[in-house]
């Protein structure tokens, strides 16, 4: 991807070109160090450029029909699966994820194209009871206008298209500033696609750049009539606090300290195996990932076990050389935050770690720990590495209590009675919950709009398969 006509160059109006600064910084593989190219060190300047030329593109391509856009979509499609082996590989180096993480990655993000050009041509509003009699009532969806986008670095493809997709679908124009640490993947590349595919100048941007020049200059634009965030909770409550001085609004999806209850009738392998995936896929550095083990004192013993035993037989290493379940974490920053200020400063105040807590490089080793009490970096923080911090409960009732009192996005909860596992589910206040299952399993594509706490349960039905994870650690492939 280093000769692409992308590297180290934006995407504004149409063309590709160097950034006011003329600054560009190097893309580095985070398993080996190895520079993999350029990004553009984009600013305040580069941004008015895109917003301004989004904004005259917007009226333009909103006037054209729903297939004309749609059309746009699919060979924007079109491309990344051309290339997709290519920009599988790419995620790899980027990232630093196994090749299962960046194969859904890629693939999710070409799905969300298909189903943005899907539903632009299948509903432009709907037909209202009438108010009164002898009046017909409409609404009609229309585009908001200029859509800013912010996408964080662990899975930059999906959760830019995500948001690109349905965004250009309706007729809005879009300027994308992808995360400093992926700004290939999340966005150069997907530059190209947007060329390749003949979208009208202006139509979609993309500013790469580091987040204090590009990224604040594009979430405080006044020119931008929503932005959508994906990213810590610290930046997304000072956007919210910027965009309620002006009322703009807003679309965050934010960290969280996610729970794992495990409940005193619970399959403790089948809640070790699944916990291998909610709290370890993609070296735990996902927004959904499970921070705290909640887990009732009848079965912790047995539950601690079984996580030991599985965390310890992982492998780590360069995704590229081998057949691996871990890579990397993302850089030296989120490393040493996890070192010391979540598992240190946690053995500090007497948690035990029980495996793991060894780095190599960027390799972090699968960490249990045990002993965690709900006044620990480890139970309060959103943990954002391969830790599990257990923390031992007297009954449902407290873990219920304990895992409501931070901020989730997704939880999971296991027993043998399925019956319990609703209802426990219904009272855990976060926007998705799974019974007896892991997040890796379900993907919520039917969530509820609107304004609901749940949006999505899910039961896991059918005995664990999960290649790599298997209850077993000596059975991984």
């Amino acid at each position: 991807m280093t000769s692409s006509p992308a590297a180290g160059q934006l995407y504004i109006d149409g063309s590709f070109g160097p950034p006011q600064s003329g600054r560009t910084a190097p893309v580095a593989d985070k398993s080996t160090g190895a520079v993999l190219g350029s990004y553009a060190l984009g600013g305040a300047g580069d941004v008015d450029r895109a917003v301004a030329a989004a904004r005259a593109a917007q009226p333009g391509w909103a006037a054209l029909s729903a297939p004309e856009r749609a059309a746009g979509l699919r060979r924007f499609a079109e491309y990344l699966q051309a290339h997709f082996d290519r920009l599988v590989v790419q995620s790899m180096r980027e990232t630093g994820g196994v090749r299962a993480k960046a194969l859904d990655e890629v693939s999710t993000g070409i799905r969300q194209l298909q189903i943005s050009m899907i539903q632009a041509t299948e509903r432009a509003g709907d037909l209202l009871p009438p108010y009164k009699a002898g009046k017909l009532s409409m609404s009609r969806a229309v585009p908001i206008g200029v859509i800013g986008v912010i996408t964080p670095w662990n899975y930059p493809v999906n959760l830019a298209l995500r948001a690109v997709a349905p965004a250009l679908a309706f007729g809005n124009t879009v300027v994308l500033k992808p995360a400093e640490l992926t700004p290939v993947i999340g966005g150069q590349v997907l530059a190209e696609a947007a060329d390749w595919a003949g979208l009208p100048p202006g139509v979609f941007n993309v500013v790469t750049g580091d987040g204090p020049e590009a990224g604040h200059a594009l979430a405080e634009h006044p020119g931008v009539d929503l932005l959508d965030f994906t990213g810590s909770r610290a930046v997304g409550l000072a956007i919210a606090a910027s965009a309620a001085a002006t009322l703009r609004p807003i679309r965050l999806e934010l960290g969280g300290s996610n729970a794992f209850l495990v409940l005193d009738d619970a399959d403790v392998e089948l809640a070790a195996g699944c916990a291998m995936v909610a709290s370890l896929e993609f070296q735990g550095q996902t927004c959904i990932s499970a921070s705290r083990h909640i887990v009732t004192r009848a079965v912790a013993d047995r539950y601690t076990d079984a996580l030991v035993r599985r965390a310890a037989a992982l492998r780590v290493g360069d995704p590229m050389t081998g057949e691996v379940e871990l890579g990397p974490l993302i850089d030296e920053r989120q490393r040493d935050r996890l070192h010391h200020d979540i598992v240190g400063a946690s053995v500090a105040l007497g948690a035990e770690v029980l495996t793991g807590g060894e780095y190599d490089g960027l390799f972090y080793r699968p960490t249990v720990l045990g002993k965690v009490t709900p006044d620990m970096p480890a139970f309060v923080e959103e943990v954002f590495g391969p830790v599990l911090p257990i923390t031992v409960v007297e009954d449902e009732e407290e873990a219920v209590r304990l895992a409501n009192g931070l901020p989730m996005l997704m939880d999971s909860v296991f027993t043998a009675d399925l019956i319990r596992g609703l209802a426990v589910a219904e009272r855990l206040e976060a926007g998705e919950v799974h019974v007896n299952d892991a997040h890796a399993r379900h993907g919520a594509d039917d969530q509820m709009a609107g304004f609901t706490k749940r949006q999505w349960i899910g039961v896991q039905r059918t005995p664990l398969d999960l290649p790599g994870w298997t209850a077993d650690p000596a059975g991984r492939r």
